[in-house]
């Protein structure tokens, strides 16, 4: 295997571990309309993920930094062509961390509904953007003989497109809702199971179309065992949700995120970005990849740097592994 298909499966790592991870604070942010009935319940909401949402962006940030260096025409075409929705990710990911960490600054009962509405509108939106950006990097989009991308907005906001937003968004929030039932106890956690079944089925019927779409039109032999993964994961995750095993439900989605991302990565392979002006004009793990040297002296500073992060990360998840809920609050305001 040449450097630039490992530094391939590299960057489908970063994405699926940013997915897996940014996807249930995503959806624990989306809950905080959805399932929370007052300002306590929210504030127990935002506290199951507030020791970890920031880690979680490391992925995203390693994920492009990966891509900058290792395909610089993949990133230099990609960010160029998806310039308006990556930015809107890219504000949307800012005020959710602003909004965070001010929301508790001031008392005051607008000031704090006005973080709250924020964190709402800045989970759901980068939820529905990243399908929608991803559904389009398979699909294929308007790349001529220059590897420039030269198709407008509304060429991005296609059915595929929207469908695969459609589909990510209600996948990370049933995601962060066996997450919330993971982490919280009493009536808050109940409500979290419930809410995971008619939010996860919701999910089956939209992730089976998109998938089996995606197989139709790209699909080979592993696709079609990563898309048989998914479905089955998310059936499992579904049961075990309702039965109260929180612990494996978590693990189960997490493993639908996972075979869903590397489906779509393998339909991509051996393309990093498809053109569909002329498949002669798609940017492939060799065209649009760096030099050998550059990839093998990324390669040695990744294998020292990411067992470290690995580390960290599942060291601050022990820490922060109990459950709390909503008396925890009432101790915290005494």
């Amino acid at each position: 295997m040449e450097l630039h298909d490992v530094w391939f499966v590299l960057i489908a790592i970063l994405w699926t571990g940013y997915f897996f991870l940014e996807g249930f604070d995503f959806g624990v942010g989306v809950l905080t309309k959805l399932l929370a009935r007052n300002r306590p319940e929210k504030r127990v909401l935002i506290n199951t993920i507030g020791p970890v949402w920031d880690g979680n962006e490391v992925w995203l940030l390693s994920a492009g930094g990966a891509t900058f260096a290792a395909f610089p025409e993949w990133y230099a075409t990609l960010f160029s062509g998806f310039y308006l929705p990556l930015l809107l990710i890219l504000v949307c990911l800012i005020v959710r961390g602003v909004a965070f960490e001010y929301r508790a600054k001031r008392p005051e009962e607008s000031w704090q509904r006005n973080w709250e509405t924020a964190i709402f509108w800045t989970s759901l939106l980068p939820a529905f953007l990243w399908g929608v950006a991803f559904a389009n990097i398979v699909r294929g989009v308007k790349i001529d003989s220059d590897m420039e991308y030269v198709g407008s907005v509304g060429d991005l906001l296609n059915p595929y497109a929207l469908l695969g937003g459609l589909v990510t968004l209600s996948l990370f929030t049933f995601h962060g809702t066996v997450f919330v039932g993971l982490k919280t106890v009493g009536d808050i956690r109940e409500r979290a199971r419930r809410l995971a079944l008619r939010v996860g089925l919701v999910t089956a019927a939209l992730a089976l179309v998109f998938l089996l779409w995606t197989q139709a039109d790209k699909g080979d032999t592993a696709s079609l065992v990563a898309l048989i993964v998914a479905v089955a994961a998310l059936v499992a995750a579904l049961g075990a949700a309702q039965t109260s095993r929180e612990g494996w439900a978590f693990a189960l989605s997490g493993l639908t995120i996972v075979a869903a991302v590397a489906m779509l990565f393998l339909t991509l392979f051996p393309n990093v970005m498809p053109s569909s002006l002329n498949a002669d004009w798609s940017l492939t793990v060799t065209n649009a990849s760096s030099s050998p040297y550059t990839l093998k002296i990324m390669t040695w500073c990744a294998g020292i740097a990411t067992p470290i992060v690995l580390l960290y990360q599942g060291w601050t998840y022990w820490v922060f592994r109990k459950r709390i809920g909503t008396h925890h609050i009432a101790d915290v305001a005494h």
